[in-house]
């Protein structure tokens, strides 16, 4: 079922269907491989949940660059290069790079 949503910028009015049933997606987030040492502590293997309001003990130079990716798939939506329902990203810190694997958890 969809509901109706009513915006009105500037005397123009926007209409939004919006589903009932959407959720937001919990999102897993996994440390797959640390090249130097994570100045936010963390490690090979950790695991963590994440969303676009937690951001998981990441620091914010990482979440902010991970950002609109979060976004997009805590709301279901998906990027038509990434594997599947996953994103892999890599820390913008080149000397301590850490690999992070985003996964849609359970809601």
């Amino acid at each position: 079922m969809k509901s109706k949503i009513q915006i009105r910028v500037k005397k123009r009015r926007y209409l939004i269907l919006v589903n009932k049933s959407d959720r937001l997606t919990s999102l897993k987030a996994e440390i797959i491989d640390v090249k130097g040492e994570c100045t936010a502590g963390h490690r090979k293997g950790d695991s963590f949940n994440l969303s676009c309001y937690t951001s998981g003990g990441l620091c914010g130079f990482f979440y902010h660059d991970i950002f609109p990716g979060l976004s997009v798939m805590q709301f279901g939506g998906r990027y038509p290069w990434n594997k599947g329902d996953e994103m892999v990203v890599e820390c913008p810190d080149r000397k301590n790079a850490v690999t992070l694997r985003i996964t849609p958890g359970k809601p």
